[in-house]
């Protein structure tokens, strides 16, 4: 099976940090991939995971750690219409505040990936956490630790 040739970034997000990582990933991870598409989760369901991608969802955790607004279409869709997606290859950074959230930090982005595995889908090395009190830069975080896993998913797809 061929490595695909496109990245498509799902993003959930209240206040926008998680788009601007999603923007900050497709400009500086342009070269290691034909195709970068970042969309916004708004009005998605689990169709969105019908084509031939590799998947990063990113976003943030809203309220008492759950999934941002935009994002519960996209989410229930998953455990409403569930569907095997033992051909889904995905990431997921995760977005949180854990000095204001400790119990519900990235919870977010790990209620997608506990759903996704147990649909069948795939993930591509460790969910990727971003700390809002770490005090970095949410974007050159997620770019770095990005660059690093697409390296190493694309060379996982091209053994398969």
């Amino acid at each position: 099976m061929p490595a695909p040739t496109k990245l498509l970034i799902l993003v959930g997000t209240m206040t926008n940090t998680a788009e601007y990582v999603a923007q900050a990933i497709e400009m500086d991870c342009a070269d290691l991939i034909e195709s970068i598409e970042v969309r916004m989760m708004n009005g998605l369901d689990i169709s969105v995971f019908d084509g031939d991608a590799l998947y990063l969802l990113c976003t943030s955790t809203y309220g008492a750690g759950d999934v941002p607004d935009n994002a519960h279409a996209l989410y229930d869709s998953l455990g409403s219409q569930p569907k095997f997606l033992g051909h889904v290859r995905y990431g997921v950074i995760a977005l949180g505040d854990s000095s204001t959230h400790p119990q519900t930090f990235c919870n977010g982005g790990l209620r997608f990936d506990e759903r996704l595995a147990d649909l069948g889908a795939v993930r591509v090395g460790e969910v990727f956490r971003i700390d809002a009190a770490a005090g970095t830069e949410p974007e050159a975080v997620g770019t770095a630790w990005c660059r690093d896993w697409l390296a190493q998913a694309l060379q996982a797809e091209a053994k398969a």
